[in-house]
């Protein structure tokens, strides 16, 4: 089924609409679209991402900064009214709420950084649409303990909204990691579920474990799977020939053949199985991250430098097919780019097959619409794939051997 005609499923019916905010690459809206909602029109600022969403859906655009937008253009180009909206979805960028940037300088301004007022733009939209629902994606550091802000901050601005338009917006915010939704990486972000009815929204279980023998995982033991693995999504396409185009570049490149699948510069450390090359817990996690086939792959990162994971087993750089893949993009799919950008907009974007299955259960419980199977029946889940050995290391060259004798 092409994407036109499943945004339009419904037994006839028109598909639940969406305003998309913050659309990015469209990796959210792909999976709305892939539960049956219909992209009316997104607001995108990037100039690459809008290639990118233009490149492939026919969704109308607005290309401009959102604070310059007026709600009423967006409803007009979306041909939409207020209040007949069934969602406003987005993933607000929020650099000051990330993990990264806590590494780079200790801590951050957070809310008073201007950069979080795409929270306050987030929900203007909202108090000026008044959707059936709103649909919030964001860094899993909006929620650290005691550095909450941003979340009392939406929670505050949704009270006055319901205060003054006489509406009962729910607030359900949960993290979810998208490994335990059948996406084949390891991603932890805050999701947010909002009802104009006042329903409370309930996010559905689990179906995929680490280890199909947690009895302490949701939901029942008969029916957990194993996480999708990086080779589930990406082995099919191990033979492939990329010449130079993905070789790892920088200082630590010839390093990287020495570290097992699964590992990072952790290895080399006292407390590894390599040499002691490195102080334990002295590099970011990501430091010369390796994939393993039998595990998800860890976060596709949006900026990494030359010696940021993960990498692929065979010590190379990602493709932009591997990369959406891994992000359960659509198969019909492209970015089109230099890899640079190509990362970041992927690195960037939500994962389609878990904004697929929360979708499923907005139109189950929101909108009252029926769906065909479980909730967590994602069509965008890759299939299992059987799984060959790890690839074999390499012995670390004498030029890095030479920094373990200066170290001592």
């Amino acid at each position: 089924m092409d994407h036109k005609a499943s945004s339009r499923k419904n037994r006839g019916k028109p598909a639940p609409s969406v305003i998309s905010l913050y659309t990015g690459a469209g990796g959210l809206d792909l999976g709305l679209e892939a539960a049956g909602f219909e992209t009316r029109v997104c607001v995108e600022f990037d100039r690459e991402s809008v290639r990118t969403v233009r490149h492939n859906r026919p969704w109308p655009v607005i290309d401009r900064d959102i604070a310059t937008i007026r709600s009423e253009e967006i409803l007009e180009v979306g041909g939409l009214k207020r209040g007949e909206v069934d969602l406003v979805a987005g993933g607000p960028p929020c650099q000051p709420f990330s993990k990264s940037a806590y590494w780079s300088t200790g801590d951050t301004k957070r809310l008073a950084d201007p950069r979080a007022s795409t929270l306050g733009q987030f929900m203007r939209v909202v108090d000026e649409t008044l959707p059936r629902v709103f649909l919030i994606e964001n860094v899993y550091g909006l929620t650290y303990e005691g550095k909450d802000e941003g979340m009392r901050f939406l929670r505050d601005r949704l009270a006055e909204i319901n205060r003054r338009h006489k509406v009962a917006y729910s607030w359900s915010p949960k993290v979810l990691n998208a490994a335990d939704f059948g996406v084949p990486q390891i991603r932890e972000r805050v999701f947010i579920v909002g009802i104009r009815s006042g329903v409370m929204f309930q996010f559905p279980d689990t179906r995929f474990v680490a280890d199909v023998g947690d009895a302490s995982a949701q939901g029942s033991l008969f029916e957990r799977e194993p996480y999708r693995t990086a080779w589930d999504a990406i082995g099919d396409l191990d033979g492939l020939d990329h010449g130079d185009s993905l070789k790892v570049g920088g200082r630590w490149a010839g390093l990287l053949p020495s570290i097992p699948e699964g590992q990072n510069y952790l290895w080399h450390s006292e407390r590894g199985g390599g040499i002691p090359l490195f102080r334990w817990r002295s590099r970011y996690w990501s430091f010369l991250l390796k994939l393993a086939k039998r595990l998800p792959s860890w976060t596709i990162q949006a900026q990494p430098g030359s010696a940021i994971g993960p990498f692929h087993w065979r010590n190379r750089r990602l493709s932009a097919t591997e990369m959406c893949r891994l992000q359960t993009f659509p198969a019909e799919f492209e970015v089109p780019g230099g890899l640079t950008a190509v990362q970041r907009q992927l690195g960037n974007a939500v994962p389609s097959a878990l904004t697929e299955i929360l979708g499923r259960a907005i139109r189950a419980q929101a909108l009252g619409l029926k769906i065909d199977g479980a909730v967590t029946d994602a069509t965008l889940i890759p299939p299992r794939r059987a799984c060959p050995e790890p690839e074999a290391i390499a012995r670390v060259p004498t030029r890095y051997r030479k920094l373990l004798v200066r170290a001592a």
